[in-house]
């Protein structure tokens, strides 16, 4: 039979994807015999990753999408598998990842009016008023397959809204009945489903921006996710060189520029200071970032005007978000450096005495921050410091490694001391729902086999990745990947945040913060048993470097 499920699983090949990460419920049967069918006939639709918990599911797809920028499919199981993205959807939706999730429904019918109709009694109690609700405040698109006919258009439909910018999460729904449906072949050409062409600057605006550029005197750049386009990267490059402008990374999620470059000057995440170099500033272009800084305490110079360019300027998602800025620009900061860089070739008037004082400066900046990291890296006697560990960590990889980060309260620490200077070398979720890290290791092992992967976690991170899954899928679908878990036996980052509210409370006062794992679980053992994982406790700093060199090995 050719049904509405052989034409879905069709179009999600047409549109480039490669695997579907399921999670099987009743709402399936079509797709499950579409799926045995084409096995049988040899015929390729894409790879099937059963999935035991659909956030590990979603956050595999995520990761496989930010090491290749090709979208792929998730499956769930009506509205309690959609419930159980949990927060990988909202991860998916700020972090502006493309990906397909399909749900089935209950069978609208219950007398065998249609092949497919209700046979079991959990389809009356899956039956709710409005399932799609339950993620439409974090999917660009959702639709209900409501026939066979025209299935394949809503699926390239849906994956024009995920892949154009800004990208994200769209959710389809087909109860049994529909997708069971026979219909006849339809063809479809991908090529006229593209998404939309990224947007530019308009050419007087450009103009504009040099010229404020050209006469600053104390310019800054910051960027969070610049480099989810690695050829971004090169352009931003270009344009610090030419007018020696400094780059701060504020809560970056991707390698957006190379640590060691002398125009590097640092990080910034939930910062409780004034940065010096953006309180300097006169102007300041801020490229692909949802927060560039924190204005309680940390935020430009009065004098100093902004210009803001991102796929999303507004934030339309963001109810509260104001950043009082020159001018706004929604285009894509590739196109837009681009633009910026060929006009600079051309123009007369640019200071090179200045330049020249500018590079001195923030290369003595950039020496000066890089000697205090290496200072921070020297072993606690026996104790284990974030930075010793990530420094160890940056000294057994190499550069075929993809670094996965999601050390919360040590976020910062990773970014600053574990060197990435390649794009596309390291990566966070983009958002705020932990657990991504297990999922996405496996995902970024699925997109390229070739390259070690290197999970850093906390603890707390790590158990919401739901780790038995997630070892589980590593060892069946043969994705090897090293997690390092920085255990503090906790969760850090309430307790910073209760001080950040109340330095001298109660909570200080009696070091009560209601956060630690006590007793703690053992870790290893909770990986050795989800997968038959090679698990070591490092509690010396001396055993450090020969476990992970270890680690790697396996």
């Amino acid at each position: 039979m050719y049904t509405a499920g052989t034409a879905f699983l069709e179009a999600l090949r047409e549109a480039g994807v490669s695997y579907l990460f399921a999670n099987w419920g009743s709402d399936h049967p079509a797709i499950i015999e579409s799926l045995t069918a084409a096995r049988k006939e040899n015929r390729k639709l894409p790879q099937v990753i059963t999935c035991p918990h659909e956030m590990v599911a979603l956050s595999a797809a995520h990761g496989f999408a930010q090491v290749t920028g090709k979208p792929q499919a998730v499956l769930v199981h009506v509205e309690c598998g959609t419930q159980n993205l949990g927060g990988a959807v909202h991860n998916a939706a700020k972090g502006r990842i493309p990906v397909l999730i399909f749900a089935g429904a209950s069978p609208y019918t219950q007398e065998g009016e249609q092949r497919g109709s209700r046979n079991e009694f959990i389809h009356w109690i899956q039956d709710v008023f409005d399932q799609r609700g339950i993620v439409r405040g974090y999917t660009k698109y959702d639709n209900e397959i409501r026939t066979g006919a025209n299935v394949k258009q809503l699926v390239h439909r849906a994956m024009q809204f995920a892949t154009s910018d800004p990208k994200g999460p769209v959710y389809l729904v087909g109860a049994r009945e529909v997708m069971e449906e026979e219909i006849e072949p339809v063809s479809i050409d991908a090529d006229l489903w593209a998404p939309v062409l990224p947007g530019a600057i308009p050419p007087q605006s450009i103009a504009e921006l040099a010229a404020d550029l050209m006469k600053a005197t104390h310019p800054l750049i910051i960027t969070s996710y610049l480099g989810r386009n690695r050829q971004a990267v090169a352009e931003l490059i270009r344009l610090s060189e030419r007018l020696a402008l400094p780059v701060i990374e504020s809560v970056p999620s991707y390698m957006n520029f190379p640590t060691d470059h002398p125009m590097h000057c640092g990080y910034q995440w939930n910062t409780a200071k004034q940065n010096e170099q953006l309180a300097e500033t006169d102007l300041v272009l801020v490229l692909d970032s949802d927060v560039p800084w924190i204005p309680l305490k940390n935020k430009p110079a009065e004098r100093s005007a902004v210009y803001y360019i991102d796929v999303d300027p507004l934030k339309e998602q963001m109810p509260l978000w104001y950043i009082p800025a020159k001018r706004f620009f929604k285009a894509d900061s590739h196109i837009a450096l681009q633009q910026l860089n060929q006009y600079l070739d051309g123009v007369d008037g640019i200071d090179e005495k200045a330049v020249s004082a500018r590079w001195r400066k923030f290369s003595h900046i950039h020496d000066r921050q890089r000697e205090e990291m290496r200072r921070a890296e020297q072993p606690d006697g026996e104790g284990i410091t974030p930075e010793y560990l990530t420094a160890c960590v940056r000294e057994a990889i190499d550069d075929n490694t993809i670094v996965i980060s999601e050390g919360i309260s040590n976020y910062e620490t990773i970014s600053a001391h574990i060197g990435a200077n390649r794009p596309g070398s390291i990566f966070t979720s983009g958002a705020g729902s932990l657990g991504w890290n297990g999922g996405a290791a496996i995902g970024a092992k699925l997109a390229d086999p070739d390259n070690t992967v290197v999970s850093l976690t906390g603890d707390g991170a790590y158990l919401f990745s739901i780790p038995a899954t997630v070892h589980w899928i590593a060892n069946r679908y043969r994705t090897p990947f090293m997690t390092v878990i920085y255990n503090n036996r906790g969760w850090k980052s309430p307790k910073l945040s209760t001080l950040g509210v109340h330095p001298e409370g109660v909570a200080k006062q009696t070091g009560q913060f209601w956060v630690d794992f006590d007793p703690a679980a053992d870790l290893a053992k909770i990986a050795e048993a989800g997968g038959g994982t090679y698990a070591q406790t490092v509690t010396k700093s001396s055993e450090l470097k020969e476990v992970l060199e270890n680690g790697l090995k396996v």
